[in-house]
């Protein structure tokens, strides 16, 4: 009942444009200042590796996320130095504009996610529960946005691609 009121229903599209036009805004002011301020993760990569979040045991909790961090993310630090500011500034701006809404919604709550494995709680359980909501609810998010207009045409471009390759398998 809540999903069809939420991927049909006007007064739904209407709440979820005002939900990711704020959580776009959240989005594309936070990667811009990163942009123009000359973000390094280095000491926040570095911080997460050796101080890992840990359960009642003293241990790891995430322990493969911190071998993620120290295997990976840390000895590809120019790579996320580039990747976290303009993928925060990408996100926010579909959600703004509501172009790929569910994408950029599932690649926001993956970089939430990714800050609360690392420790960092902040904002990021309200986020990702707007998130959710945005997800959930499909293209009705984007419905006063543009994917009211480039979702069709994406269909029809790879109903036109899946077409001409049936054509071709046949011949």
């Amino acid at each position: 009942m809540i999903n069809n009121w939420l991927r049909e229903n006007n007064i739904a599209a209407a709440l979820l444009t005002v939900i990711r036009v704020y959580w776009g805004y959240l989005w594309l002011t936070a990667g811009w200042g990163k942009i123009t301020g000359g973000f390094d993760s280095t000491g926040f990569l570095t911080n997460a590796a050796a101080n890992p979040v840990t359960g009642p045991d003293g241990g790891p909790v995430f322990g493969w996320y911190s071998s993620f961090l120290e295997s990976f993310a840390l000895p590809n630090a120019e790579l996320f130095n580039f990747i976290i500011p303009w993928g925060e500034f990408l996100v926010g701006l579909g959600l703004i504009l509501g172009c790929l809404t569910t994408a950029a919604a599932f690649f926001g709550m993956v970089m939430n996610f990714s800050f609360l494995l690392a420790g960092t709680v902040s904002h990021n359980p309200t986020d990702i529960l707007m998130g959710v909501f945005i997800a959930a609810a499909g293209y009705n998010a984007g419905k006063f946005g543009l994917d009211r207009y480039v979702l069709p045409f994406l269909r029809k471009q790879l109903n036109r691609a899946k077409d001409s390759d049936a054509s071709t398998s046949r011949a």
